[in-house]
């Protein structure tokens, strides 16, 4: 019996959707502790958040900062218990990186650090871009930016793609932006001990950003840049996100990871850790149209069930490519 394109067409998209939304889900499930932790759940130790920071693949450069960062801090504290001099510094940072890199991630974890050693009262994380501080019209754009700041007071305020604050990096000329950026500088220092503020996006326009302002780059303590993924990261990064939505990746597929990211075009809109989870996202809907077109596709086994082939991932690299 010959199938129909268009049934064939619609049980690739169905079943790919249903693969999609129970990957989504499972993945869900396991985010960080601090993505999805009630008001009225413990916080957890500083011990537990650096673990899950040490955990994250690559970012070496990274971890290493925030742990001198951490480090100072804490023994600041202890300096100031003994009534020792205090070091007045700002603790508001850059993070500079292509997408994909951890900015979020690791900005989420800093927000818990934060508040475990007691710097910040709440230790959450609120997240905002241009949308969420520049208004339309005058007077607009100064209560959006002072409303941001108000609700990530007692924790951190993480700007997304910053850089769009600055007019010359959007080509708008003129525009409410530079009022943004003006009135988060004034905020900054008003609240210097109950807010920190870390604005993220592109190396290359966030160095723009940092000089739309005389005193803007000065209100950061320091710049962390986020590097790409190299391929074989990507792998781990790859493997990783099978095992936490419970699946497993077949014989050779490291092998068939590698030659993707290889390939894969590096430009600066690579995707990298969101490359990598597409790539999967979509090997898992080729998996499951494998799978339904087997004649004992009734009583699969777990075996069977969880594990993505090469040519799973093959297929899903090309429908990447295509898109």
């Amino acid at each position: 019996m010959v199938r129909r394109p268009d049934k064939l067409a619609k049980k690739i998209r169905d079943a790919g959707e249903q693969v999609r939304r129970q990957a989504e889900i499972r993945l869900d499930d396991r985010l960080p502790a601090i993505a999805r932790r009630k008001n009225d759940a413990e916080p957890r130790t500083m011990e537990e958040i650096q673990a899950e920071l040490d955990s994250l693949v690559g970012l070496e450069s990274v971890k290493e900062q925030i742990r001198t960062q951490m480090a100072f801090l804490q023994i600041k504290a202890q300096r100031k218990e003994h009534g020792m001099a205090d070091v007045s510094t700002s603790q508001h940072l850059v993070f500079m990186g292509n997408p994909g890199t951890g900015k979020t991630t690791v900005a989420r974890l800093l927000a818990e650090m934060y508040g475990s050693i007691g710097m910040l009262e709440k230790g959450h994380l609120v997240e905002v871009d241009r949308a969420g501080m520049v208004g339309q019209y005058v007077g607009h754009t100064a209560a959006k930016t002072t409303k941001a700041v108000k609700k990530a007071l007692g924790g951190v305020l993480f700007i997304d793609e910053a850089y769009a604050l600055s007019p010359q990096n959007m080509g708008l000329g003129n525009d409410f932006g530079t009022e943004s950026v003006e009135t988060l500088i004034k905020r900054m220092e008003d609240h210097r001990n109950e807010l920190v503020v870390v604005v993220a996006g592109y190396p290359k326009l966030m160095e723009k950003f940092l000089k739309s302002n005389p005193g803007l780059r000065s209100r950061f303590a320091r710049e962390i840049t986020f590097p790409d993924y190299n391929d074989a990261e990507l792998v781990a990064i790859t493997e990783k996100l099978a095992r936490d939505a419970d699946y497993r990746l077949g014989e050779g597929t490291e092998a068939t990871l590698m030659v993707i990211f290889e390939r894969a075009a590096r430009t600066e809109a690579f995707g990298n850790a969101r490359y990598a989870r597409n790539l999967f996202e979509q090997a898992a809907s080729r998996q499951a149209v494998r799978l339904s077109e087997d004649p004992a596709s009734a009583t699969l086994g777990m075996e069977a069930l969880s594990t993505i082939s090469s040519e799973d991932l093959r297929a899903a690299a090309r429908l990447l490519d295509q898109g």
